[in-house]
């Protein structure tokens, strides 16, 4: 029986948090393994781009290390999951074994075949859209109305789908600046909690400390008890 590390990789971390994606993966392994007679006896999952190559990905260089301890073959679903890359395909070749759950017969030289003709088809579908857009940019400056409305939606869904990621890059840096406000201010208001028992006495304390909130201003009760909860302190502790 063979032994396998299994890596499951999604691009993105609502991908991750969702299983959206990682459910499919493990599926099509475990399937693989009980038609091949694997034995799973690791598994990594990670989250990062495929542009990344898999050599550069701290999860990905841990499977690899763990199938050269336990003698085993890096085996993934699908290909692009290792990467949709000829060159990394080619260079992990040079590094390890690996096995694609969707083509479990697959040797080195039909997986690398199947790489090339998976990227020549990617630049081929990307050349298309490119000729195809610049075709309707053409009809629109020349007075098209159905071209120029259809530029139009083109526009207005790029500028969506932007303002939602910079919506959400904002939201994470509000997110990781409060929590480290909230560590910053963590020992202060422990201090204070030791000898005062309400939270105005808290808030009063920390007033005297200097310590403002996150937007510079005076503690109250509400904004201690916020603090207190966020970090999960109570005046028992």
């Amino acid at each position: 029986m063979t032994n396998v590390i299994a890596y499951y990789r999604v691009s993105t971390k609502a991908q991750g948090e969702s299983g959206l994606g990682l459910d499919a993966q493990r599926e099509y392994i475990e399937r693989a393994a009980q038609l091949g007679g694997w034995n799973i006896v690791g598994a990594f999952t990670e989250t990062v781009s495929g542009t990344v190559a898999p050599l550069e990905r701290p999860e990905c260089s841990k499977a690899l290390t763990m199938c050269k301890e336990q003698n085993a073959v890096l085996v993934v679903a699908k290909l692009d999951r290792l990467s949709r890359s000829v060159l990394h395909i080619a260079q992990m070749m040079e590094h390890t074994e690996f096995k694609v759950a969707t083509m479990p017969t697959a040797n080195t030289f039909q997986l690398h075949l199947f790489a090339a003709l998976a990227q020549q088809e990617r630049e081929f579908i990307s050349q298309r859209t490119k000729d195809a857009l610049a075709s309707l940019k053409r009809e629109a400056e020349a007075g098209d109305e159905e071209a120029q409305a259809k530029i139009a939606r083109r526009d207005a869904g790029l500028a969506a789908a932007r303002a939602s990621k910079n919506t959400v890059q904002a939201r994470a840096v509000r997110t990781a600046n409060v929590t480290s406000y909230q560590k910053s201010v963590e020992t202060e208001i422990k201090l204070c909690m030791y000898t005062c028992k309400t939270l105005q006495s808290v808030a009063d304390c920390l007033i005297a400390k200097g310590v403002s909130t996150p937007r510079g201003g005076q503690f109250t009760a509400t904004a201690v008890r916020r603090l207190m909860l966020a970090l999960n302190l109570n005046f028992q502790t």
